[in-house]
């Protein structure tokens, strides 16, 4: 079985203990409204990630990440 940590609406702000909560994760996926770039980056140095951009972001975020992504 996958455990996915689902997380969404960081806006520029993530709080040191979703660590903690997705220490068990297989995969992180952040539903939109990351705020920085630099919310990916740490959520992706920690494990497998999968994200979509939402209204706030800006184009450094909408470069990397689509607004929807379908995958098997």
């Amino acid at each position: 079985m996958t455990r996915i940590g689902l997380i969404s609406d960081t806006h520029n702000y993530l709080d040191p203990s979703v660590f903690e909560y997705f220490k068990n994760c297989d995969e992180i996926w952040h539903g939109g409204d990351f705020g920085t770039i630099e919310i990916a980056n740490q959520l992706k140095s920690f494990k497998p990630f999968r994200g979509v951009y939402g209204n706030i972001d800006g184009y450094d975020i909408k470069s990397i990440y689509p607004e929807k992504l379908v995958f098997m």
